[in-house]
């Protein structure tokens, strides 16, 4: 049974309404008692965990994780295509989105400021409160960490965006200027690195009203992304440092079912929430109400669901929105296991034309033996219900936890740290150890001889096998420069056709054009 903060999040009220007269009518000057204020809510100890708790609940979102933060993180990669009937999502991978409709890019844009300013308010009310000391330090750990998490977002899609750090309550000012990335980046930098000298390595040992809550961040998770915002900025010795420090918690390990790391712990015990997760997003099928947390106002109503299941269903179970692409099939094929078998992860990340196949309860082969295109197509399996515990995604309700960050991801990011700061031999031993959890040969002593050139060509491969679907692809090989160079982008347009569109500064997004239009100074990025 999960037992996770989807089920303690809450709906935090901070603005004040006031009533204006109009005409000769008279203004009642007089407070609402029932009306809850930021000046009146922060008050105690249950205040300071529901604030914190709406910090998290900006995750379970339709701009976030409910659904378009993965389709923007996937869509770009040369592992994903998209002939979604929606140009929201089919001119992500394309590169072709504009200014003009905002939906989707804008969402997450939006969902990411909600989640900021509820962590400031965290940040700027909690410490004033009398209360738990250990118990305030915790909370102000994740409203920093989930700051650096929605700021880290903002950049890495946006660039140049604006870095409130207090309240316009609190300030006065409504209009934060433009920042540039690098700022940005030093804010998250700064942000988790504030976090992680705060949070426990779990919640177990606590004590309070947070003992033995899983889904909160922690000194792990901290520290991964901190090391991650380290990495995308070629830092790769702090970020090496910080990686390592995840390692030496002895905390993480590799499940030995790579499957166990997307789908539900409803259907499969221990799933969720395992030892490799470093952090997750919450979704539950029962927790909250049963309304559909598409964005906007928050509502008591809303259920914790996830919409990435039907976003990305195969056809038949789902909207088709998302599929792997035909060259990540055949990477998978390329090296059989010491048991000479595909790789198992193949069959974890997408449903093929393979005898035997099970898809949602039906035979492969013989629910799609009247459409041969269905039949010889691929679709995703990561993060569905295909298994035959449900019959179709249809109801838009998918409690699968989104694992955003695991070990394996902190195993091959420290290799990278290793292979770039010259220390190639030791980083050939955690890029084998991630390939033992599926019986891939033993090839350390070879990857140990490898220039430091082709290590990173062989990482590239590693990681796009490990984190096929996972949203990395697009960020690895933005990192690497494979957009600057010429052969790297012929090899992308050749493995998937999608990258004939990209031209030099789409690789972040247009900022909405409602912010540019409603915060004075700001800059459009260039090619939008």
């Amino acid at each position: 049974m999960k037992n996770n903060i989807s089920r303690y999040t809450s709906i935090v009220l901070v603005a004040a309404g006031l009533a204006a007269g109009t005409g000769c009518a008279k203004k009642l000057e007089q407070e609402n008692p029932n009306a809850q204020t930021a000046e009146t809510f922060w008050r105690n100890e249950s205040d300071a965990m529901k604030g914190v708790n709406a910090s998290y609940g900006s995750m379970q979102v339709d701009g976030t994780y409910m659904r378009f933060l993965p389709m923007l993180l996937d869509v770009r990669g040369d592992d994903v295509r998209s002939n979604s009937p929606w140009s929201q999502i089919y001119n992500i991978g394309r590169f072709a989105l504009g200014t003009g409709i905002g939906d989707g890019y804008g969402w997450t844009y939006e969902s990411c400021y909600q989640g900021v300013f509820r962590a400031n308010q965290v940040l700027e009310n909690v410490p004033e409160i009398t209360m738990d000391e250990a118990l305030k330090a915790r909370i102000i750990g994740q409203a920093h960490f989930l700051r650096g998490f929605y700021f880290f977002h903002l950049v890495n899609l946006f660039g140049n965006v604006s870095l409130p750090l207090q309240s316009a309550a609190k300030t006065g000012q409504f209009y934060v200027p433009q920042s540039s990335a690098a700022d940005g980046w030093n804010q998250v930098i700064d942000d988790l690195t504030q976090a992680a000298g705060l949070l426990p390595v779990d919640y177990n040992a606590v004590d309070g009203p947070d003992k033995s809550q899983t889904g909160r961040a922690t000194k792990g998770a901290a520290l991964a992304y901190l090391g991650k915002a380290l990495l995308f900025n070629h830092r790769f010795a702090e970020a090496g440092e910080k990686f390592k420090a995840v390692i030496d918690l002895n905390k993480y390990a590799l499940m030995p079912d790579y499957k166990m790391n997307f789908v539900d712990d409803k259907y499969y015990p221990g799933a969720e929430n395992n030892v490799e997760s470093v952090f997750e997003v919450q979704f539950s099928t029962v927790a909250g109400g049963v309304d559909l947390g598409w964005g906007g106002a928050p509502a008591s109503a809303w259920g914790k669901y996830s919409a990435r299941a039907i976003t990305c269903a195969p056809r038949g179970f789902g909207w088709v929105d998302v599929q792997p692409t035909f060259s990540v099939r055949d990477e998978f094929l390329q090296e059989k296991t010491v048991d000479d078998a595909v790789d198992p992860r193949l069959d974890a990340t997408m449903f093929y034309n393979k005898p035997g196949t099970s898809i949602y309860g039906h035979n492969f082969q013989d629910f799609y033996a009247n459409s041969p295109a269905d039949l010889n197509d691929l679709f995703c399996r990561k993060y569905q219900n295909g298994d035959g515990q449900r019959p179709d995604e249809f109801d838009w309700r998918s409690g699968i936890n989104e694992r955003i960050m695991r070990y394996a991801d902190v195993l091959l990011m420290y290799a990278e740290c290793l292979n770039e700061t010259g220390n190639t031999t030791q980083a050939a031993q955690y890029m084998q150890l991630v390939r033992s959890r599926v019986k891939l040969p033993n090839r350390e002593a070879e990857f140990a001889a490898m220039s430091q050139d082709q290590f990173r060509d062989q990482l590239a491969h590693e990681r796009l096998l490990e984190f096929c679907l996972e949203g990395h692809r697009f960020d690895d090989i933005r990192r690497w420069g494979w957009l600057q160079d010429g052969s790297k982008l012929s090899l992308l347009k050749q493995r998937d056709p999608e990258f004939n569109s990209y031209v030099p500064g789409k690789e972040v997004y247009p900022i909405p054009l409602i912010e540019i239009q409603n915060n004075p100074g700001f800059i459009q990025n260039p090619t939008y």
